[in-house]
Formats: structure tokens, sequence, C-alpha cells
């Protein structure tokens, strides 16, 4: 009997992801066949006095721990962390080897990372809607540790093993997320970050929300990031023309243009409604307002 191969793409990532260690099947409608299958599986870490041995070198513990916690040394080794190993299954077996290997071959590693990705995502977020956490927080391959594509059987690739497999550099060919960045734009973050937390600026209400729409139109999910668009763009073009900048006029009257189809992909995300928001929309409107927020914070951080 020849062997069913199954293709994956496995990710490591330094925190628990928030579900349980287990199996989950995902599918785009009740019923259906399995789209993907998902392997969650946290790896323990052993903890620092075991890594020390039962010594007092650097960073052991100085006294018995009680109630209000143990003494520790002043320079304290890195505290052990668990990591989550998540494999994304597709549930399709493959019957010969070679089918495996021109699946690798002709690998798309930016598309179908990106996609394996989302996949994860969607188990995280379900996940944070059915626990009721607002902490628990989608994932990027930037974060992963480690990221590899390949092959195995049924039950190996379930346990997170492999007949073949290869590591995958992130981001693709060396490219910084977002494409290039200069030293400027680098040091910018860094120069508004202190200011914001120096008091010597403010964020705006419209920032956060913007963000908010990005993450979900990015995931897919069009209602949440139609609704959130129309609050950010309430905000925004609130905010933005109270701080008179001739220099933002433009672009405030491009949102301005903008604002009714906003409201009205906001009322089509309405659960109610039939055929929901469009996905071309949100994000032509999206990409304007994120292009007015980076214009407004191009001249600098002095602003008030």
């Amino acid at each position: 009997m020849p062997r069913r191969l199954f293709i994956f793409i496995q990710m490591e990532f330094p925190w628990a992801l928030g579900p349980a260690d287990g199996r989950y099947l995902l599918r785009l409608r009740a019923n259906a066949e399995a789209e993907r299958v998902v392997v969650l599986d946290t790896l323990g870490a052993r903890p620092a006095e075991a890594r020390r041995g039962l010594g007092g070198g650097r960073g052991s513990v100085l006294g018995r721990r009680g109630s209000r916690g143990a003494l520790v040394s002043p320079e304290p080794e890195p505290a052990a962390v668990r990591t989550t190993r998540v494999t994304v299954i597709d549930p399709v077996s493959l019957s010969a080897e070679q089918q495996a290997r021109a699946w690798l071959e002709d690998f798309d590693r930016e598309h179908d990372v990106l996609a394996a990705v989302a996949v994860v995502n969607r188990v995280v977020h379900a996940h944070r809607i059915a626990s009721a956490d607002p902490y628990v927080h989608e994932v990027a391959p930037a974060q992963a540790l480690a990221i590899r594509a390949g092959w195995g059987e049924g039950e190996q690739v379930a346990g997170g093993r492999w007949l073949h497999a290869r590591e995958l550099p992130w981001p693709p060919n060396g490219r910084r997320s977002g494409g290039r960045r200069g030293r400027s734009s680098v040091l910018r973050p860094q120069e508004r970050l202190a200011a914001l937390l120096g008091a010597r600026t403010q964020a705006l209400l419209c920032e956060e929300l913007t963000l908010r729409a990005r993450l979900d139109l990015d995931q897919g999910r069009l209602r949440h990031a139609a609704l959130e668009l129309d609050d950010a763009y309430t905000a925004a073009i609130s905010e933005l023309r109270a701080e008179a900048r001739q220099d933002l006029a433009i672009r405030i009257a491009e949102l301005d243009q903008l604002y009714a189809a906003v409201s009205e992909q906001a009322r089509l995300a309405l659960p109610w409604l039939d055929g929901g928001p469009d996905e071309e929309t949100l994000a032509h409107a999206l990409g304007r307002l994120e292009a007015a927020l980076r214009a407004r914070t191009a001249p600098g951080v002095s602003l008030k």
C-alpha cells in the first residue's frame, strides 16, 4: 500500500499562543471537508535552576521561596520561556514523493507562508472570542523563531516531525517588511516613541482605530474592518482638521470625499444585510488614511 504524504508549513513562536495543544480542523462552512488541519504543541522549557544545576552560580535563587517570593541575584539570567510549535497541514494527501518534491520546488515562500499565518490567526482569533480574552493576539511571520516547509506521513506530521523539510528564512530574499527603509525612517518611530512617552506629543484616537482596521482587513475580517474604519475616519477628519495643518489640507479633503463610501461599507457590515463590505473599497480608503497619518508625522515629532 503506497504511503500517504502530507505537506505542511510549521512555525515556532516564543510564547503560548492561547489555544490548548491539540489538532484543530478548519472548515469554510459546517459539514464541509476540512480545509486545513492545525496542530498546536507547547514545547516546555527547562527551569533556569535546572540549567545551572544546584550550585549557587550567577543568577541563582538566594533564599527559600515563600509568599513574598524568593530573593534573586542582581544579575539574573533570562527566565526560561515556553515556545509553541504550530503546524499547518493540507489534509489532501499525496501518493508519490515526486508530487511533494514538486510542491516544495514551486513553493512561493512569501505567499504560502502568509497564507499559513492567516490560518493560524483564524485559530487564535477564534480562541480570543471563545475565551473572552482580549490579550490573545495574532502572529506575524517575522515573530517566528523558525519557519519550515516539508512533508511527511500523517501521524508523523501531526506529531511535529517529517520525512523532509526545509528551513525558510524570513523575510524572503532578505527584504525588510514593508520594503526598503532608510536610516531616517528607521529612527523616526523611535523619535516619536520618546516624544509620546515624554508627553511632548499625543497619539490621535484615529491612529489606534486605523491599526485595528488594518489588522482585521489583512486577516480577512471585512465586517470588523469596515466598522473600525468608519470610526477611524470619523475621528481622523475631526482630529486632523483641528490641528490646522496647511500641508495636510489636500489629504483631509480627500478623506472627506471618501467618508461617504466608508460609511456605506460600515452599513453593509451589519449582519442582517446580505453581501457585506467590499474589500477593494476598504483597502483603498484605509490606504489613503494611512498615507495621511504618515504625512502627519513625516516632518518630525514636534507635534503638540
